[in-house]
């Protein structure tokens, strides 16, 4: 047979099965043979895994990259992204541009990124929105990449003539909404106005699901009682203000009979709206993310307002509790992905995590002004596969579930997720376990713009040896070899998880 390449001697994983000696044959970038022994193939660069896991790229579909944040503060600010044809310096961001943002995923792993062309309430089309992230990402990325659709102003004009043209012109299949953050906060009647034009074109729709009149009512009187600092962000957000959004937009999704995606899930009761919802055999779906998993609120309690670097939305829980409900969400099925939700804010900026000290009267600042998010790109694939296969807490064939195959699926990547001949040869080689040293996590050794990561001294017992991108080698043992301009824009095809059942709560129809 006629090989490219060809990694030897693998314990090959998929979300189903497990085989050992396999090897795996690739050809113009295309898994294109799977089983033990394939032949030799003459010329073709050969990679001896030595036994290790060998597990299919990671795909991480909720990462935003050379955005501002300024929206997660309520600050409804000019976000034009390119004026005039110009792009804008990469130090006015205080997270990842597309160049730094894929470096850190490749090294982590991940061979795919969905990321986010965002409008803000001014804009009066999409279609300029999707342009302007086309044209930062261009040549910029060093893996493959997709776009959802952030939608804050759902005009007639856009979802009934402009959703039509995002599917068929530009592949995008999928949009996210916020319930929470003035600047981006859609009310349930726009809500339903999206369901209604998604559900005609097999559009998936994510949601931020979050109560905003409850969190300004607590915020604002969390201020008088002088309760600012960092950790009273979670304070101002305790598990039932995700459950009551949660519990709602499912309410919205079953009226409209659409599929929705509830993205970073990070509570229990939360958890447990989308898991009754699913035993009714609702399309409802849930993602989760790592910093839920294996961080805890005492995280936001640090001193010298470290804890700002913890600061996201959900907050991160106190209780165990609400952690232990997110693993078993995880092995139960509940939560059909993991992502990282990499929202990048670098700490020593004054538009990062210093804009909550800009308030001098306060000793710890206002989390309220703290722009929400945290990096978690590159350590999304590591930390699941260390603190959960290598820990006994979930099995291989869930890992490759949740961090790839279901992505992949769920947004429409028919070539992504899986090893099998006809997908895409995007392959992690991991270390053989007992030749790795393991080691507590710094951020010097990380590979993203932002100075700081939340899982600094968690300790990994393994790492990704190699990254492969469409049969390509661009990360080997701890470096980047890959060029920037590698990656390509991936169009996508409609989801293919179950959707709309054409079951009704009334008379009425769409």
């Amino acid at each position: 047979m006629d090989f490219d390449l060809v990694v030897r001697n693998g314990t090959v994983v998929t979300a189903s099965d497990i085989w050992e000696s396999c090897d795996i044959g690739v050809k113009d970038g295309t898994i294109v043979a799977v089983g033990p022994r394939l032949p030799a193939a003459p010329g073709a660069q050969e990679i001896d895994a030595e036994g290790a896991f060998v597990t299919p790229g990671g795909v991480d579909a909720h990462v935003h990259l050379s955005q501002f944040y300024e929206a997660t503060v309520g600050v409804d600010i000019d976000h034009s992204i390119i004026t005039n044809g110009v792009i804008p310096d990469p130090e006015n961001f205080v997270g990842d541009t597309f160049d730094t943002g894929t470096r850190s995923a490749v090294a982590g792993g991940t061979t795919t990124v969905i990321t986010f062309a965002s409008q803000m309430k001014k804009d009066e089309s999409i279609i300029a929105v999707i342009e302007d992230y086309h044209k930062l990402a261009k040549d910029q990325s060093y893996c493959d990449y997709a776009f959802h659709v952030i939608i804050t102003n759902p005009t007639p004009q856009i979802v009934e003539g402009e959703f039509p043209r995002m599917v068929d012109e530009y592949g995008i299949t999928s949009v996210k909404l916020y319930m929470t953050y003035k600047p981006l906060r859609l009310l349930d009647y726009q809500i339903l106005d999206v369901m209604y034009s998604a559900r005609k074109l097999g559009i998936t729709t994510m949601v931020h699901a979050e109560n905003a009149d409850v969190i300004d009512w607590m915020t604002q009187h969390l201020e008088q009682k002088l309760m600012t600092h960092p950790y009273h962000h979670g304070t101002s957000r305790p598990p039932i203000v995700e459950a009551e959004a949660t519990n709602r937009v499912i309410c919205l999704a079953e009226l409209m009979d659409t599929p929705i995606l509830l993205v970073h899930i990070s509570g229990g009761p939360a958890t447990k709206h989308i898991r009754d919802a699913q035993t009714r055999l609702l399309p409802i779906y849930g993602e989760t993310c790592p910093q839920y998993m294996f961080l805890l609120a005492d995280s936001m309690r640090k001193g010298d307002f470290e804890g700002a670097k913890c600061v996201c939305s959900p907050p991160i829980r106190e209780d165990k509790s609400d952690q232990d409900a997110i693993w078993a969400g995880v092995k139960n099925g509940t939560f059909t992905i993991v992502s990282s939700d990499h929202s990048p804010n670098k700490f020593n900026h004054q538009n990062g995590k210093q804009r909550g000290l800009k308030d001098g009267n306060l000793p710890y600042g206002k989390f309220r002004l703290i722009p929400n998010g945290l990096p978690g790109v590159e350590t999304r694939i590591p930390l699941l596969f260390s603190g959960g296969v290598l820990s006994g807490r979930i099995s291989p064939q869930k890992f490759v579930e949740v961090t790839s195959t279901n992505p992949a699926k769920l947004y429409g990547l028919k070539k992504k997720g899986s090893i099998a001949p006809g997908f895409d040869a995007d392959l992690v080689i991991w270390y053989p376990q007992t030749k790795f040293q393991s080691f507590k996590l710094t951020n010097e050794m990380l590979h993203h713009a932002v100075d700081y990561t939340p899982f600094e001294g968690i300790e990994f017992k393994n790492w990704p040896r190699y990254t492969i991108i469409r049969g390509k080698v661009v990360f080997s043992h701890g470096e980047v070899v890959g060029k920037m301009e590698y990656g390509q824009y991936i169009r996508r095809e409609k989801s293919l998880l179950p959707g709309p059942r054409d079951v009704w709560l009334s008379e009425w129809r769409p």
